[in-house]
């Protein structure tokens, strides 16, 4: 499975980014696919998950303020990222969990960057 993230870049505070990743390669053990983000000097976070039901789980600190989305006919999930704050600086990688594999997936990251 290959992950292919894009969309990130700089905005100001309050701003709005879209992220998209395209999955290719052996999909078809995808349930879950989703959004995690690092911030310089801080582990590496959950920021949104969807399964393939379109049940969706959010971290609490982005909750009202991003959406994740899919759309399992092209293979991407996005992330709408909306009223944006400087604490939401980070690197994002996209993330697919496969029950054929059994493991995770990982992007190569897209940088967000939240200017105040």
């Amino acid at each position: 499975v290959q992950l292919q993230a894009s969309g990130g870049g700089l905005v100001q505070a309050g701003g709005s980014l879209r992220l998209s990743c395209a999955a290719s390669g052996n999909i078809f053990g995808i349930n879950r696919m989703g959004w995690y983000r690092q911030a310089q000097g801080k582990q590496r976070e959950l920021v949104a998950i969807i399964i393939n039901s379109g049940s969706t789980n959010y971290a609490t600190s982005v909750k009202g303020r991003f959406t994740i989305s899919r759309d399992n006919a092209k293979n991407t999930v996005d992330l709408q990222m909306n009223s944006l704050k400087p604490e939401d600086t980070a690197n994002y990688y996209c993330n697919a969990f496969s029950t054929e594999y059994f493991r995770d997936f990982w992007g190569q990251g897209t940088l967000v960057t939240v200017s105040s």
